[in-house]
């Protein structure tokens, strides 16, 4: 499965989604899905948190282990994905849609230092 042309990518397996009001909108990657398994618990900051460059935006656990989410750049969480806290399934069958985790508004992704495109994130990961 190819990863959406139209997100950028990290090392630890977060997605990055530039929208057209500006905002960013994140969550984890397919492969991070497939590999944690069943997830089952979504935790992220509450709207109005302030994150740094590298900081963390919560954490999401699965049957197997807890995995802490990260952040390229600083900027404000602006929205918290409800239904991924409700149903943590969701980032195992829409990670890309619906399993999506907040929206920073402040967070500038061209600067960001070490996000892949689709087709380097693809390879890194064997796809």
């Amino acid at each position: 499965m190819s990863s959406p042309s139209n997100c950028r990518y990290t090392e630890t397996h977060e997605w990055f989604r530039q929208e057209p009001d500006g905002t960013v909108t994140m969550g984890i990657t397919q492969h991070a899905a497939d590999a944690l398994t069943d997830i089952t618990f979504v935790e992220m900051k509450p709207a109005g948190t302030t994150v740094a460059a590298g900081g963390t935006v919560g954490e999401v656990e699965s049957v197997k282990t807890s995995s802490e989410i990260y952040v390229p750049c600083a900027g404000t969480v602006t929205a918290v994905n409800d239904a991924a806290h409700k149903d943590p399934s969701l980032l195992n069958s829409d990670p890309f849609g619906k399993g999506w985790l907040v929206r920073l508004s402040g967070c500038d992704l061209s600067k960001a230092a070490g996000l892949m495109d689709a087709a380097a994130y693809d390879k890194q990961n064997g796809h």
